[in-house]
């Protein structure tokens, strides 16, 4: 074949993640995050006196949860004619055979672990069966057994000890519904370290290896229930050492503070730990425990170091704790304003987050997606990471400069993401073979994924890239500068796709890059099947994974990346505030190189702006609409993705890029738009960069005032490729700038537009641009979206809180008419229910804090003040701050995976993929999780699993909400 003939036909295979929709749901494509926290955690005991023609019922309500029921209503249903004739202790009424019981003035709170009781007289005849489920404030009850409860005792969290020395663990375990427990295990991480079947159940372990470790017992009972301890975090050192806690410390102006010292193993004679300054704010001092001693009977007792500051200075200081033949220990403290409480809640969760015992952090750095490992929604394992996650300690690490002064952890966060989630040149080989003239292959994307895999078409014509040169003759370079979106941090799929290595396989010990989303909108993350980055065919079937995603007659190794804006965008976010707050302290040098480099990456960013195959924007009913000649295939918002791959072989010469034609209001960032167009910092080098944000700029506001509704929530989006195949939409949808009004943009399973999150993020980047500016347009959004949130808001006297989670909307906004907006008077939104979800709601109190600080508006400061103080009063424990969350979406554990007959293949790990695969069933390293006891029972019928979970972005939202009041409001 001649060299031409190969190109033309390898051009073909190019398209395995283009043709397919290459999902980057940053955070959701499960509908997890839309039911964070149900409202309550239940059981309901029923019982009858029954005479024949009439009955009592007498019902008994016990609160599951951790969390105090404020206000109950109570509903079932009977399957027989039974007739309420008067009830007590509450009100009660009936439709139907339907029963709804509310409380009375007198037993409408009830405390967690406690229960009420009411009742009421009924009459019927034939059969009187007693109903079968029961819901309060709408969550459905757990049935009448449950788990048993179990706490880990010991080790404390955040404990040291010596390499070889014995950890004790001990937990306690206690069974509902007169059970019995049976026995108890104690884990390491997913790791069984022994067992105990008699009470006080213990557990010595000798054989942790240095570093940290999770710890978690779990207990079984009688009638097969079990129930999981919430993790602790240790640390094992290589020798003896000074142990410290916390390692972070903040204190106010003319007050003290405190921290722990005590030694990891037990020593031979008495031991002195000697405390001192050893660095930074000359305004701190040690004024008690400067000479500790610890003997061989007291070793492991914490005593006290007392730090105090001086009435004027701040900034840190590095305490160092040593001893004689032990490792030191040092802690930062932080001397703050007087008035920055606030700024010391940042500093003690921002301690928890980045103590590396309790596990948010895999041993290189990484940021871990949650500490805990069974956990499904976008990533489909607790210890993946996203590239969302990486922009969060960017963004947390920016505010810790702020509060500290210290920049080198936010050069050090950028430093960590560029060398494992940015792809290197050895994985991106072939760029130099891309041509921007025909950017990538035309394949479309279908509505499920048993219509997949997707043919290539090369009779649709594609536009030209028009960005690529002036990237290269920037830059020096055909790579992409730009994060992927997901990467198995703990090579758990074993693909062993780590930086610079393609399919190393499950011994590699390094981040791994994976993908999961490749077959349309229908296809929720249930429907996945996990696949490398880099395909060598080593794994999969006879052509790897590629032919499931694309159909054609042959295919080529190839390497293949996506992009989700969201995270970058943020990214640049964290660049534009770590710069305007190292300038205020006179330290912009410290932070310049890591800033260009945001701009580096904000001018990648703009492949996010243009249509898939770089078609015209506007008005594209057809594959045959015509092909962009440049900016014209721009509609200059943030898209669902871009994307980008080519061949393994460096010899093959391909390579492509793509677009998204798909655009959700929840990704849009006006500040990253601004720092990108008009900070000095931070404007791009092409050629066209700067101009090219700024219209993004303004083209975000004009989007962000189409999708408002009639009350004030901000809509789904648009899209300028129908359906994902450029079809005709229904008839009369309006339009943005040619492009057609979607509701829920990208993924339907479940509908995109449902999160409230999407709401709290994306106003939260107009709120900072807003304060920033002082822009009209920015405000006038915001006016409306905020009276319209605070309405939906509720504070209760105890600080508890609810929120909206699940929107549903209907009509349409009107056509886009920018010299005369319409009012949208036929586009609405209603909240479906409410949450107590504490990522959210930090992202919320942001939003009223940054818009609070510039409006003045006080029911916005009052509420985020009640917000973070609510979360910080009621749901903290040792590893951050979380709620309970009742999971039913994992009843599709067991939900079969689209797999077209006949084709076979093996994941890493030897798990069969073919045609009876199941989520589960791809993924069997879940059920050595100690989790998964609880998805087996749930599966058998048993009550929905109620999970504790700590996602990282979550917990750095947390803190960067009380870092962001203290600096507008406090």
């Amino acid at each position: 074949m001649d060299p031409g003939r190969r190109r033309r036909a390898v051009r073909r295979l190019w398209t395995a993640a283009a043709a397919a929709l290459a999902l980057p749901l940053s955070m959701l494509a499960t509908g997890a995050e839309t039911a964070h926290a149900a409202a309550v955690q239940c059981s309901v005991d029923y019982k009858t006196n029954d005479w024949g023609s009439g009955f009592t019922a007498d019902l008994t309500i016990t609160n599951r949860g951790t969390d105090a029921i404020n206000g109950w209503t109570l509903t079932y249903a009977y399957a027989g004619n039974q007739k309420l004739t008067g009830g007590w202790n509450g009100t009660w009424s009936q439709s139907g055979q339907s029963v709804t019981v509310k409380n009375a003035s007198y037993n409408g709170s009830i405390a967690a672990g406690a229960a009420v009781s009411t009742g009421a007289q009924f009459t019927y005849s034939g059969a009187n069966t007693a109903p079968t489920s029961f819901a309060v404030n709408g969550t459905t009850c757990a049935g009448a057994h449950q788990p048993p409860v179990t706490v880990l005792t010991s080790p404390s969290a955040g404990a040291v000890y010596t390499q070889g020395a014995a950890v004790p663990l001990a937990a306690t375990a206690a069974a509902a519904d007169n059970a019995t427990i049976g026995k108890v295990e104690f884990y390491d991480d997913t790791t069984l370290l022994g067992t105990d079947t008699t009470a006080p159940y213990a557990l010595s372990v000798s054989s942790l290896t240095v570093g940290s470790h999770s710890l978690v017992a779990k207990a079984y009972d009688s009638l097969g229930a079990s129930g999981t301890s919430t993790p602790v975090g240790i640390t094992v050192a290589s020798g003896p050492a000074v142990v410290a806690s916390p390692t972070q410390l903040g204190v106010q102006q003319g007050k003290s503070g405190t921290f722990s010292v005590k030694l990891s193993t037990q020593p031979s004679a008495n031991v002195t730990v000697s405390t001192a300054r050893t660095d930074g704010n000359t305004g701190l001092s040690v004024t008690g425990g400067s000479s500790l001693t610890f003997t061989p009977a007291n070793w492991n007792t914490a005593q006290t170091v007392t730090i105090t500051a001086d009435s004027s200075g701040t900034g840190s200081a590095t305490f160092t704790a040593s001893a004689t033949g032990h490792a030191k220990a040092t802690v930062t403290v932080t001397e703050l304003p007087a008035a920055k409480a606030y700024d010391a809640r940042f500093l003690d969760l921002y301690g928890k987050i980045t103590n590396p015992a309790n596990g948010y952090f895999s041993p290189e750095g990484v940021p871990y997606h949650s500490v805990e490992t069974l956990i499904v929604e976008a990533p489909d394992h607790g210890h993946e990471t996203t590239s969302e996650a990486y922009s969060y300690l960017l963004w947390l690490q920016a505010m810790y400069g702020k509060v500290t002064g210290d920049w080198s952890k936010f050069n050090g966060a950028w430093e960590i993401m560029e060398k494992y989630m940015i792809p290197t040149h050895a994985d991106q080989p072939t760029n130099s073979f891309y041509n921007a003239a025909k950017p990538a292959t035309y394949a479309p994307e279908l509505d499920t994924p048993n219509e997949y895999p997707a043919k290539l078409d090369t009779s649709v014509s594609v536009g030209s890239d028009p960005i690529a040169g002036e990237l290269k003759s920037a830059y020096n370079t055909d790579d992409v500068y730009g994060m992927h979106w997901i990467q198995d941090v703990d090579n758990v799929y074993g693909y062993g796709n780590e930086p610079g290595k393609c399919e190393a396989g499950p011994t590699a010990t390094g981040p791994s890059y994976i993908n999961t989303f490749q077959r349309g909108s229908q296809e929720s993350v249930w429907e996945t099947v996990p696949q490398p980055t880099c395909d060598a065919f080593k794994y999969g079937g006879r052509n790897g994974y590629l032919d499931l995603f694309t159909g054609d007659s042959s295919y080529a190794k190839q390497w293949k990346f996506t992009n989700a804006p969201d995270a970058d965008s943020r990214a640049v976010q964290a660049a534009y505030w770590a710069d305007v707050w190292a300038k205020q302290q006179g330290k912009g040098g410290d932070v310049s190189a890591t800033v260009a480099k945001a701009a580096k990456m904000g001018d990648y960013l703009r492949y996010a702006m243009y249509d898939k195959y770089f078609k015209k924007i506007g008005n594209c009913t057809s594959t045959s609409c015509p092909a962009g000649t440049g900016k014209d295939a721009s509609h200059y918002l943030l898209s669902w993705y871009y994307a980008w791959g080519g061949a393994t072989d460096t010899s093959a010469g391909w390579a492509w890029r793509i677009g998204s034609s798909h655009v959700h209001g929840g990704y849009q960032n006006p500040l990253a738009a601004y720092a990108l167009s008009s900070v000095a910092d931070l404007k791009p080098k092409s050629a066209t960069g700067a101009s090219d944000w700024g219209k993004s700029l303004q083209r975000q506001l004009e989007f962000y005032q189409w999708l408002q509704s009639s009350e004030g929530g901000i809509a789904g989006g648009a899209t300028n490729s129908w359906a994902g195949r450029y079809s005709s939409p229904p008839a009369g949808t309006s339009t943005f700038y040619g492009m057609y009004y979607d509701p829920a943009p990208v993924y339907h399973d479940p509908p995109s537009n449902q999160w409230f999150g999407f709401q709290a993020w994306s106003m939260e980047r107009v709120a900072e641009y807003y304060q920033q500016t002082g822009n009209a347009q920015a405000k006038a959004i915001l006016d409306k979206w905020v009276k319209w949130a605070l309405s939906k808001t509720t504070v209760n006297p105890d600080g508890t809180y609810r929120i909206p989670s699940t929107l549903q909307w209907s009509g349409q906004p009107d056509t886009w008419n920018a010299a005369s907006p319409g009012s949208n008077s036929g586009l609405h939104v209603t909240v479906a229910d409410y949450t107590d979800d504490v990522g959210v709601a930090a992202a919320y109190a942001k939003t009223l804090t940054y818009y609070a600080a510039k409006s003045g508006d006080a029911a916005a400061k009052s509420t985020a003040k009640a917000l973070l103080d609510g979360m910080w009063s009621n749901y903290q424990d040792s590893l951050g701050i979380a709620v309970p969350e009742t999971r039913t979406d994992y009843s599709r554990f067991n939900e079969k995976v689209y797999v077209p007959s006949g084709w076979t293949g093996t994941m890493p790990n030897g798990d069969a993929i073919n045609s009876s695969s199941t989520f589960s069933s791809l993924r069997s390293f879940y059920k050595s999780d100690p989790n998964w006891s609880k998805i087996e029972a749930y599966l058998k019928g048993g009550a929905a699993p109620v999970f504790t979970y700590h996602r990282f972005w979550a917990e750095a939202d947390i803190a960067l909400a009380m870092g962001s009041y203290a600096e507008l409001l406090e």
